[in-house]
């Protein structure tokens, strides 16, 4: 890259000067920083590899930074040599690569900037859905050095937005797979979540941060706010979807297991389940003789079948049995347990609160409990389901398994009930059962 001024007029509107546009201030500012990327990153894709490998490779020995040209040609024994020179030449002509008056070669400052830059992106590029953390990084790495900006916090915010909508999407799709795959990538990014926290806590307790910084970093608290909340709306997307699922017949296999099963078998495999499936029969031409078209005929002609024909006249009403009593959801389950969780007066654990029965009640017990912790705004206001959603507990819900080993329950999540105000609802660990569910199923 040459130092000349750049010639911005091709791509800006007629009368519209570079000076005009802020925005391009910063960037041209930074040309040597960018010239350094582009010098990289121009050219085919192998030319580019064999730079970063070649500018790696000299910056990668921190003990002794500085090369001779014979120790570099020892080093990259397994390039071609003709090649490894137009290499050196292009990163030293551009500035990424100095050669000092001792003969020896060293990564200019630019150089190990760039170098620093790339190995950050490629570290977390190793991970799965790790954007969020290089951006959580960033913003740590900027805040311990006092350079916190609003445009820093602003990418954060972008990408927990982005995560959000991600995460309605697969929610309003219906879809189990896209829901837990959601869930998955949720869980993914909970430590970033965390960490993200962290610096938005440290940041908004200091007195003297700028407005626009502390007006950012309290949109990007909200945004995580309603990440949190996006695990209980994958349960309950997740319940209704149990709801709904369909068994073949005694066989225990779910429609959920025979599409994940499809899934994982490749378009051949797909396509031969057709084979002997489907025949092509060729169209037949009508073929007739004198006695089928006669016969045919005399249909046509009959005066009888035009009438029939004609007479498009309703059947006579007939009188429908009406059912005066309307259909209504059987809520004796529901009433039940709230009757139950009414007496709830120390804190229990979900494993007692839930079983009994077996594991269809104690699976629509455990819905109704996460649709009581969140909140009375969350149902109606009015019928059985209405009181139930205002009964004074508190649900908590951990993040480990605990095991039960009877009435149908191998493993519950761990949690507890506990009458709202009550101190020792913040416990770890419930002091007192309630009373199990009869084998009826209540």
């Amino acid at each position: 890259m040459t130092s000349s001024s750049l010639d911005l007029a091709e791509f800006l509107a007629p009368g519209v000067a570079a000076d005009d546009v802020p925005e391009l201030a910063s960037l041209a500012a930074a040309r040597p920083l960018l010239d350094a990327f582009i010098t990289l990153f121009r050219g085919s894709e192998a030319e580019v590899l064999m730079r970063l490998l070649v500018l790696r490779e000299i910056g990668r020995e921190s003990d002794a930074p500085r090369w001779s040209p014979d120790a570099l040609r020892a080093r990259f024994t397994y390039l071609d040599p003709v090649k490894l020179e137009t290499v050196l030449k292009r990163l030293r002509d551009n500035a990424l690569l100095a050669f000092a008056d001792d003969g020896l070669y060293h990564l200019s400052d630019i150089g190990r900037n760039a170098v620093a830059a790339l190995a950050m992106l490629l570290r977390f590029a190793e991970e799965e859905d790790a954007e969020l953390g290089f951006l959580t990084a960033q913003l740590a790495g900027l805040q311990a050095v006092g350079s916190l900006t609003p445009e820093a916090l602003g990418h954060l915010l972008s990408k927990l937005n982005d995560l959000t909508w991600h995460f309605e999407e697969a929610i309003a799709s219906g879809s189990e797979f896209n829901i837990v795959a959601a869930r998955r990538r949720l869980s993914a990014n909970e430590k970033w979540l965390a960490r993200g926290t962290e610096i938005l806590r440290e940041l908004l307790a200091d007195p003297d941060v700028p407005f626009e910084v502390a007006h950012v970093a309290q949109r990007i608290g909200l945004a995580q706010s309603r990440l949190a909340r996006a695990d209980a709306s994958f349960q309950r997307a997740l319940n209704k979807i149990e709801a709904q699922r369909v068994t073949l017949g005694a066989s225990g296999i779910s429609s959920s297991d025979v599409s994940a099963w499809l899934r994982t078998l490749n378009a051949d495999k797909l396509a031969a389940f057709a084979d002997d499936a489907f025949a092509l029969v060729p169209e037949i031409p009508l073929l007739a003789g004198g006695h089928e078209l006669l016969d045919r005929a005399e249909a046509v002609l009959s005066d009888e079948v035009r009438a029939q024909e004609v007479d498009t006249a309703l059947p006579p009403p007939d009188a429908a049995e009406v059912n005066s009593a309307p259909e209504t959801e059987d809520l004796a389950l529901l009433q039940h347990f709230a009757r139950r969780l009414g007496g709830v007066s120390q804190p229990a654990s979900l494993a007692d609160v839930v079983a009994g029965g077996g594991f269809a009640p104690a699976s629509y017990r455990l819905s109704l409990l996460a649709l009581l912790a969140d909140g009375e705004s969350s149902g109606p206001a009015d019928g059985p389901v209405g009181e139930f959603m205002r009964l004074p507990l508190e649900v908590l819900f951990g993040d480990t398994l605990e095991a039960v080993d009877e009435d149908e329950i191998a493993l519950i999540s761990a949690g507890r009930v506990s009458p709202r105000g009550n101190p020792a609802g913040n416990e770890s660990v419930p002091t007192a059962p309630v009373e199990k569910a009869t084998e009826s199923g209540f």
